[in-house]
C-alpha cells in the first residue's frame, strides 16, 4: 500500500461557543512518525479525532493523500486508531478481537485466519491467541489493540495517548515497540501525548499545541534548542527565563538584565526580544568571578544520580542549574555565594 501523507488546512472546530481548534494548518509527510504534544485542553486529542472522523465535522479541509475526508464517515477513511483505554471486547478471545474488523468487512474466514496470525506475530503475541483480555497484562492488551488496528491495513495510524495507562518502566519498553512497529510497517503515524519524553524519543517531527493553536512544528531537537516562543521553551524541558533588554552597538551584542547584569552574546547572534532562555545544562557554577558571569546564591540542592540540580538566586530571579555528578565530588553547599557562567551559544532570545 502506498504511503499517504496528511494535510490539515485552516481547520476550525468549536463545541458550542467554545473554540477548540483555531485555524490549524499542518503538513505531515508520508511514512512519518508525527506527534501532537501539549497540555490538557490544548486541542491535540480533538485534532486527532477530527482526522479519524469522531465528533463534529470541523471547518476547513483534512486530506489523507489527495482525498478530503471531512464529512466522510470514520469507517470510510481507512484510518486505524488505538485508544487510551485499548477498548478490547471482554467477551472475545485475543484472536477474535484482532479479527473483528476483518469480520465486519465480510472477509472470508480462510482469509481472516492468516491475517490475524500475521498481526499477532508482528506484535509478538502469537502464543496468547486463545486467551481472554482479562488474562492479559496492560502491555499485552496494548499490543493486542495495535494488532487489531493494523490487521485491517489502514493508510494512517492514530495513537491517542496509548501508553498513559502503563507504569513508567513499561512505557519506555512500549514506546520502543511502537517505533519498531511503525518503522516496519511504514505507516504514517500520529501519536498524541502530553509527555515530552515520549514525543522526543519517538517522533520524527512534532507539533506543540496550546489553546487550539499550533505554537511550533519541527524536530524534537530543533524545538528544544530553538523554541519559537516562551510557551514552547517552558513546555519542552526546564527553561530559565531571564528578563531584560538587548543592546547592540559597535562593541557587540549584549543582554542587560533588569538588575543591570550584562551577558555578552556571541557575534552573529540574532534576536530582538526582552527575554532570554537558558537551559540548565548550559550554565556552569564557579566560586570565582569569571567574565560574562552572573553573581548568585545557592538556595537549594537536589541529588538526581547522574546530575546535581541547583536552584540559584541571581539577577532578581531563580535559575536552575544542572551539573554532572562524579563519585567523590561533593558539589556546592546551599547558601554558597557563586557565579554563573552561561554558554551563550545556547542562549535563545525571545
Amino acid at each position: 500500500m502506498d504511503k499517504k501523507g496528511i494535510k490539515i488546512e485552516d481547520v476550525h472546530l468549536s463545541f458550542g461557543t467554545t473554540d477548540v481548534l483555531k485555524g490549524v494548518n499542518l503538513d505531515i509527510k508520508p511514512g512519518e512518525f508525527f506527534a501532537f504534544l501539549g497540555p490538557s485542553g490544548s486541542g491535540k486529542s480533538t485534532l486527532l479525532r477530527a482526522i479519524a472522523g469522531f465528533g463534529p465535522d470541523p471547518r476547513g479541509r483534512i486530506l489523507i493523500g489527495d482525498r478530503n475526508v471531512v464529512g466522510t464517515a470514520p469507517w470510510k477513511r481507512n484510518v486505524g486508531m488505538v485508544f487510551q483505554s485499548y477498548a478490547l471486547w471482554p467477551h472475545m478471545s485475543v484472536r477474535e478481537n484482532v479479527g473483528f474488523g476483518l469480520k465486519e468487512r465480510k472477509l472470508p474466514a480462510k482469509q481472516i485466519r492468516p491475517k490475524v496470525d500475521a498481526a499477532l506475530e508482528l506484535v509478538g503475541l502469537t502464543q496468547l491467541a486463545d486467551r481472554m483480555p482479562n488474562q492479559l497484562s496492560g502491555g499485552q492488551q496494548q499490543r493486542i489493540a495495535l494488532a487489531r488496528t493494523v490487521v485491517v491495513e489502514p493508510e494512517v495510524l492514530l495513537l491517542d495517548e496509548p501508553l498513559s495507562n502503563l507504569d513508567a518502566s513499561l512505557r519506555v519498553q512500549m514506546r520502543r515497540e511502537l517505533l519498531r512497529l511503525q518503522r516496519q510497517l511504514g505507516l504514517t503515524t500520529i501519536f498524541v501525548t502530553h509527555d515530552q519524553e515520549e514525543a522526543n524519543t519517538t517522533a520524527d517531527r512534532m507539533a506543540v499545541l496550546d489553546g487550539g493553536v499550533i505554537q511550533q512544528v519541527g524536530t524534537p531537537q530543533d524545538l528544544y534548542d530553538q523554541p519559537a516562543n516562551l510557551f514552547v521553551a517552558r513546555f519542552l524541558g526546564t527553561a530559565n527565563i531571564i528578563e531584560g533588554r538587548i543592546e547592540n552597538d559597535a562593541a557587540g551584542m549584549r543582554f542587560v538584565t533588569t538588575t543591570g547584569d550584562t551577558l555578552t552574546l556571541p557575534a552573529g547572534h540574532t534576536g530582538t526580544g526582552s527575554n532570554i532562555v537558558l537551559r540548565p545544562q548550559n550554565i556552569r557554577i564557579s566560586l570565582t568571578r569569571e567574565e560574562n558571569a552572573l553573581a548568585g546564591k545557592i538556595l537549594h540542592k537536589e541529588f538526581l544520580g547522574s546530575q546535581i540540580r541547583y536552584l540559584v538566586s541571581a539577577s532578581g530571579t531563580e535559575i536552575v542549574v544542572d551539573e554532572s555528578h562524579s563519585a567523590g565530588v561533593a558539589g556546592y553547599d546551599t547558601g554558597a555565594e557563586v557565579h554563573l557562567s552561561a554558554n551563550t551559544d545556547g542562549v535563545v532570545v525571545l
